[in-house]
C-alpha cells in the first residue's frame, strides 16, 4: 500500500497523477493532507495509524516550497519515503533543495515526476510483473518509433 500525503489542498493534482500511475501498477493507495509545519500532531497520528498495520508500505510526500514533509515522515517511520514535490517556477525551481538536503539519519528518496514516484513505489513493493510489463511497453514504443523514423 502507498500512503500519499499532500502538504496542502493545492497539491491535489500532483497527488492525483501519482495515484493514477499507482493504479496502473495495481497498487492500493490512500491520500491525505497534512503539513509538517502546520499540523504535525495530525501527521503523527496518520503515520502511527498506517505503521501499526504491519504490512508493506511506502509513503509518498507531495509538498513544495519549504518541504519538511518528506523528512518529517521519514524520521518517524521505518518504511520507505519518497518525496515528489510539484515543480515550481518560483525561485527558478531551487525550492527543490528543501527536498534534497536532509539531516543526518533522515533519508527520503526524491524524484521529480509523478510517474517516477509510482514506479519507485511499485519497485519497492516488489510489483515485478507490473514493472516488467511497464518496461516492455516503454521498450516497444522506442523500437516502434525508431522503425517509423527509418522506413
Amino acid at each position: 500500500m502507498v500512503i500519499i500525503i499532500l502538504g496542502s489542498k493545492s497539491d491535489q493534482q500532483w497527488g492525483k497523477q501519482i495515484a493514477d500511475n499507482l493504479t496502473g501498477f495495481g497498487v492500493d493507495y490512500k491520500i491525505h493532507i497534512a503539513s509538517a509545519h502546520k499540523t504535525p500532531k495530525h501527521l503523527l497520528v496518520l503515520i502511527s495509524k498506517y505503521d501499526s498495520l504491519n504490512k508493506p508500505l511506502v509513503y509518498i510526500c507531495v509538498a513544495g516550497r519549504s518541504n519538511a514533509l518528506g523528512g518529517f515522515v521519514d524520521a518517524q517511520t521505518v518504511h520507505p519515503v519518497i518525496n515528489c514535490p510539484p515543480y515550481s517556477e518560483k525561485y527558478a525551481g531551487l525550492d527543490i533543495l528543501s527536498s534534497l538536503r536532509m539531516p543526518g539519519g533522515v533519508a527520503p528518496l526524491t524524484v521529480l515526476e509523478p510517474e517516477q514516484a509510482a514506479v519507485a513505489a511499485a519497485k519497492i513493493l516488489d510489483r515485478k510483473k507490473e514493472i516488467l510489463s511497464f518496461q516492455k511497453g516503454l521498450k516497444e514504443k522506442i523500437i516502434k518509433n525508431d522503425q517509423e523514423l527509418n522506413r
